[in-house]
C-alpha cells in the first residue's frame, strides 16, 4: 500500500505541474480547466483515505480498513465521473439528473470527511455551518432573510458549478501552490536552505545576539520563497534554535523569535503564502501588484523584529558567535552562489516579465532542479531517486490543501448561491453602526476567533467573502481591505491557543508552547498595528507619490524603533516606566502616517520633536556619567 500511495502522490504532483505549464492544451487535449481539476481530485481524494486514518494519523504502517478502501474507490470513481461528464452535466443544476446528483452526494460527503481527517473538527463544523446557512437562509429575520436552498439542489451546485468546489481556491492550489511546494522541496534537497542559513550566519554571526539575527535573516530569505510557515520553522529552526540557546537566549525566546521570523515569510514577497495568490484572484489583479503592496509592511515587520532581538541581546548581554564558528561569506558564496539564480529568476519573472505566478515558479523550479543535478553542493547532487522522493513528498504535502480548497469552495458556493453572503455583510455594517473603525475592530476580532480553528488561508477565504465587501462599501480600497484580512489571518500562527508555528518551534527548543506563543505575539506586534495604518494610508502599500512614501517609510522605521524600545524596556540602557511611556508615545507619533485617522503632519512633527528631545537628554546623561566616572 505504501508503494501505491507514493505513486499516486507523485502522479498528483506531476499532473498539477502539467496543468500549471498548460501541457494538456499543448498536447492537443480540448479540456475545460474544471475537468482537469476534477481529475486531480480523483487522485487526491483516494490518497487522503489511504494515507490518513479516521483518527487523523498519517502514514499508517498497517493494513488499510475496508471502509477506507471503499471511500478511496468511491472518491476516485465519483471524481472521474465529474471530470468525464462535466461539460454536459454542469449546466443542469435546475434539473439535477440522478447520476449527477449521486456523484455530487458522494463527493460532498467524502470531501467533508477528508477535511475532518486532514484539518480537524473546527474547519469541518465551520463548513457544515455554511451549508446549514444556505439551506435555512430563508428563516433569517426580516431584511436579513436570504434564499433557502434544498439540500439536493445545493449539493449538485456545490460539486458541478465552476463557482464552488471547482472554483478559485482549488484552482489556485492546483496550478500555483503545488508548483511552489515542489519548488521548496527541490530547493531543500539541493541544499538551498543550508546555503541561505550560512549566508545569514556569515552576515549576522559577528553581531550581538547573532544567532537570533541569523534566524531572522535565514527565515526571511527561505520563507519569502517557500511561503510555508511550518516548513520554514522546521528547516531553519533546527539550525538556529540550538544556536540561540547556546548563545544565551532562553528556550522560549529562541522558539518565539524563530516562529515570528518564519511567520513573516507568509507576508514577504516574492512568493508570500497561499492567501496572497487567492487574493490576487479575488481582486482580479496581477499577483505582482499584491507582492508590491506587501513590501513596506513586510519590511516594517522584520525591522521591528530585528530591533527587538538586538535590544534583547543588549539587555541580556548576549555576545556575538565565536569567530571560529562563523563561516566566511566568500566561502559560502563560492560554494552556493548559484542558489541566488532561481531567486533572481523568480523575482525577474514576476516583476520584470509580468509572468503568472505559476509560470514564474516553474521557471525557478527548472533552474534549481538543473543546478541541483549538474552542480554538487558539498559533494551531493540531485539524482533520479531524489526526484521521485521530491514528487512524492510534494504530493503528500498538498493533500491537506486540496481538502482545504474543496472546503473553501463549499463555503463560497453556499454563500453566493443562497445570497447569505450579502446578508452577513449587511449585518456586519449594521453591527458597526456605520463606523469604519468599529467595522475594522469587528473584522480583526472575527479573524482572531476564526484563527483559533482554521488555517490562515481558510480564515482569509471566509472573511474575504464576508467582510471584505463590507470594508469596501465603507470606502476602503479593495487592496487595503484584503491585505488587512490576510495580515490578521496570519496571527493565528503565533497566537495561543493554536499558534502552530510557535508550538512547532517550542517543540524544537524544549520550551513551554503557550509561553512561547505569548512571547511570539509580543515580538510580532506590528502584525496587530500595521493593518490599521495601511487601511487609512495608501503610502504604506506603495500608493502615492514617491516623496510621501519615502517620508512615511522613514518615519515608520523610526517609530518602530521607539515602540520596540518601549516594549523591551531597553534602549541604550534599561528604561524606567516613564521612559518607556515616552518612547511609546514618540513611536506612535512617528509611526502614524499623515492621513491616517484624519491625522496631519503635526503629529509626526510632535514625534520628531520628542525624539530629538530624548536624544539630547540621553547625550546629556551620558556626558554627566562620563564626567562622574572621570
Amino acid at each position: 500500500m505504501g508503494r501505491l500511495i507514493s505513486v499516486l502522490a507523485a502522479v498528483l504532483t506531476c499532473a498539477a505541474i502539467a496543468l500549471s505549464a498548460d501541457l494538456f492544451r499543448v498536447a492537443g487535449l480540448s479540456l475545460y480547466t474544471e475537468q482537469v481539476l476534477a481529475g486531480l481530485l480523483a487522485i487526491a481524494t483516494p490518497l487522503v483515505f489511504l494515507h490518513v486514518s479516521a483518527a487523523g494519523e498519517r502514514g499508517r504502517a498497517g493494513a488499510v480498513p475496508w471502509y477506507d478502501l471503499a471511500a478511496a474507490i468511491a472518491g476516485c470513481a465519483a471524481s472521474a465521473y465529474l471530470a468525464i461528464r462535466y461539460a454536459s452535466l454542469s449546466e443542469l443544476t435546475s434539473k439535477q439528473p440522478w447520476d449527477g446528483l449521486l456523484a455530487a452526494g458522494v463527493l460532498l460527503v467524502l470531501f467533508l470527511e477528508g477535511l475532518r481527517r486532514t484539518s480537524g473538527s473546527a474547519l469541518f463544523y465551520t463548513t457544515l455551518a455554511f451549508i446549514a446557512l444556505a439551506m435555512f437562509g430563508g428563516t433569517l429575520p426580516g431584511e436579513f432573510a436570504a434564499r433557502s436552498i434544498p439540500l439536493p439542489r445545493l449539493a449538485y451546485y456545490l460539486v458541478w458549478d465552476s463557482s464552488a468546489i471547482l472554483g478559485i481556491a482549488i484552482k489556485i492550489i492546483a496550478t500555483v501552490v503545488v508548483v511552489y511546494v515542489f519548488f521548496g522541496q527541490v530547493l531543500l534537497k539541493a541544499g538551498g536552505s543550508t546555503f541561505f542559513t550560512d549566508i545569514a550566519m556569515a552576515l549576522m554571526g559577528k553581531y550581538r545576539g547573532g544567532p537570533a539575527k541569523i534566524a531572522i535573516v535565514g527565515s526571511s530569505l527561505f520563507g519569502s520563497i517557500s511561503g510555508n510557515i511550518v516548513s520554514n520553522v522546521m528547516t531553519v529552526g533546527t539550525v538556529t534554535i540550538p544556536l540561540m540557546k547556546r548563545a544565551g537566549f532562553r528556550p522560549h525566546l529562541a522558539a518565539a523569535i524563530e516562529a515570528c521570523a518564519s511567520t513573516g515569510g507568509q507576508i514577504t514577497p516574492p512568493v508570500m503564502g497561499i492567501a496572497a495568490f487567492i487574493m490576487a484572484e479575488f481582486l482580479q489583479v496581477p499577483f505582482y501588484e499584491v507582492a508590491l503592496a506587501a513590501v513596506i509592511p513586510a519590511l516594517l515587520f522584520y525591522v521591528a523584529l530585528f530591533i527587538q532581538v538586538d535590544l534583547e541581546a543588549a539587555k541580556s548581554k548576549i555576545l556575538p558567535m565565536p569567530r571560529e564558528e562563523i563561516p566566511r561569506l566568500g566561502r559560502v558564496l563560492r560554494e552556493g552562489w548559484y542558489f541566488l539564480l532561481p531567486l533572481a529568476a523568480l523575482v525577474y519573472s514576476l516583476f520584470g516579465l509580468n509572468y503568472e505566478p505559476e509560470m514564474a515558479g516553474l521557471v525557478a523550479t527548472a533552474i534549481v532542479l538543473a543546478l541541483g543535478v549538474l552542480i554538487p553542493f558539498r559533494g551531493r547532487r540531485i539524482g533520479f531517486r531524489d526526484l521521485a522522493v521530491m514528487l512524492r513528498d510534494a504530493g503528500i504535502a498538498v493533500l491537506d490543501l486540496f481538502m482545504l480548497g474543496a472546503a473553501a469552495g463549499i463555503m463560497i458556493g453556499a454563500l453566493n448561491y443562497s445570497g447569505v453572503g450579502f446578508t452577513l455583510t449587511l449585518v456586519l455594517i449594521l453591527l458597526a453602526g456605520g463606523s469604519l473603525v468599529a467595522l475594522l475592530v469587528l473584522s480583526a476580532v472575527a479573524n482572531i476567533i476564526l484563527g483559533l480553528g482554521l488555517p490562515t488561508v481558510g480564515v482569509y477565504i471566509v472573511l474575504a467573502t464576508l467582510v471584505a465587501p463590507a470594508l469596501v462599501k465603507m470606502g476602503i480600497a479593495p487592496m487595503a481591505a484584503h491585505m488587512f484580512i490576510m495580515y490578521y489571518g496570519c496571527l493565528s500562527m503565533i497566537s495561543p491557543p493554536v499558534a502552530i508555528a510557535a508550538f512547532v518551534a517550542a517543540n524544537l527548543a524544549g520550551a513551554d508552547p503557550n509561553r512561547t506563543g505569548w512571547v511570539a505575539m509580543a515580538f510580532g506586534w506590528t502584525l496587530f498595528v500595521i493593518p490599521f495604518l495601511f487601511v487609512f494610508s495608501g503610502t504604506l502599500l506603495l500608493k502615492g507619490d514617491p516623496l510621501s512614501i519615502a517620508v512615511d517609510l522613514s518615519l515608520a522605521v523610526a517609530g518602530v524603533w521607539f515602540i520596540s524600545a518601549a516594549m523591551m524596556g531597553y534602549a541604550a540602557r534599561p528604561l524606567g516606566f516613564a521612559a518607556r511611556v515616552c518612547h511609546g508615545v514618540t513611536g506612535l507619533c512617528l509611526f502614524m502616517p499623515a492621513n491616517a485617522f484624519g491625522a496631519e503632519r503635526w503629529i509626526n512633527a510632535a514625534g520628531v520633536a520628542l525624539a530629538v528631545a530624548m536624544f539630547v537628554r540621553e547625550k546629556a546623561v551620558r556626558r554627566r556619567a562620563v564626567a562622574a566616572g572621570g
